[in-house]
């Protein structure tokens, strides 16, 4: 709508600061926190004097910020108040802290009306959320905010397997010769590497691991046992722990070499990388048993899989 003059403000009431009369006067200037205030009209403002609503343009008139009454007033007289409607013609603007949720209709807010940190489910994230990112959680009943260097991990993070790259004769214990990372085309790991040192394996991180030993043997003969050992320590190889075997044995069935595989595991909990170590070893009871090893592929190996924190 088009208006000639001053446009009318509008829907925003005001309640004019505090006026003292002074005695014989009958013009006071309107502030509103300290600053003058210009109503529309005198149609558009509730004033009371003495206790008694006054007429507009009858008990009082306004000319800028200025409202003069009919009279002049006298010692004992008392502005009650005087409130400013603005536009009454017109909702216009409402005023601070007066929209309640019942007056939004439904779907009445949407995306477009948001800003970029509300959550909308507008924009799709492409990668992993950084550490500082934030997701919402009910804590009991109340809506939380939490990073998610919080809640981040869950997956797999070190997967490693390591080989015997090289044949050897009887027993080992440790294995500790020819060891070797997988790297043939088409094997993968995961996270940081295990490290080992005269057989004995030291963990990247902390946590619990399913470790796996598998050794294929043969004898040109017949050995009563073969096996197989995964070996612990707490305090970094001063003392070590059985903590799982297998065993197997070869009978020979032809007048040649006979092959044979054995497979152990066990769960593993590294709480501390510097003293929690693993160690692997073999037993045949011939010693003329051969260990298969074999730098292209995997025949006598170890896989360690963290699964999770200790």
């Amino acid at each position: 709508m088009s208006y000639i003059g001053r446009k009318p403000t509008v829907g925003n009431f005001q309640i004019c600061d505090a006026i003292s009369v002074v005695n014989g006067q009958a013009a006071y200037t309107m502030q509103v926190g300290s600053v003058n205030v210009l109503p529309e009209t005198a149609n558009h403002m509730i004033v009371s004097l003495n206790g008694t609503i006054q007429k507009p343009n009858s008990s009082f008139t306004v000319s800028g910020s200025t409202i003069t009454f009919s009279s002049n007033l006298a010692t004992g007289d008392v502005i009650d108040f005087i409130q400013i409607l603005g536009d009454v013609l017109d909702l216009g603007v409402p005023s601070d802290a007066t929209v309640t949720t019942a007056k939004l209709a439904s779907t009445s807010v949407t995306a477009a009306k948001l800003n970029n940190d509300i959550i909308s489910g507008t924009t799709a994230l492409t990668s992993e959320p950084a550490d500082t990112d934030e997701f919402l959680v009910s804590d009991a009943g109340t809506l939380k905010r939490i990073d998610y260097s919080l809640i981040k991990g869950g997956g797999i993070t070190v997967a490693d397997q390591w080989r015997v790259s090289a044949d050897f004769t009887g027993a080992a214990s440790p294995i500790s010769s020819n060891l070797e990372r997988v790297d043939t085309s088409g094997q993968g790991t995961i996270g940081s590497a295990m490290t080992v040192s005269s057989g004995v394996f030291t963990f990247p991180a902390t946590g619990i691991y399913k470790i796996e030993f598998i050794s294929q043997f043969t004898i040109n003969g017949n050995t009563r046992y073969y096996i197989n050992y995964i070996e612990s320590s707490r305090n970094n190889g001063s003392s070590w722990t059985q903590i799982s075997e297998n065993a197997s044995y070869i009978q020979q069935t032809d007048s040649n070499f006979t092959p044979q595989s054995l497979y152990t595991c066990s769960l593993f909990d590294c709480a501390d990388t510097s003293n929690h170590k693993v160690r692997f070893r073999v037993l045949p009871v011939n010693t003329s048993t051969t260990t298969y090893g074999n730098t292209a592929h995997n025949e006598t190996f170890f896989t360690f899989i963290r699964l999770g924190d200790t």
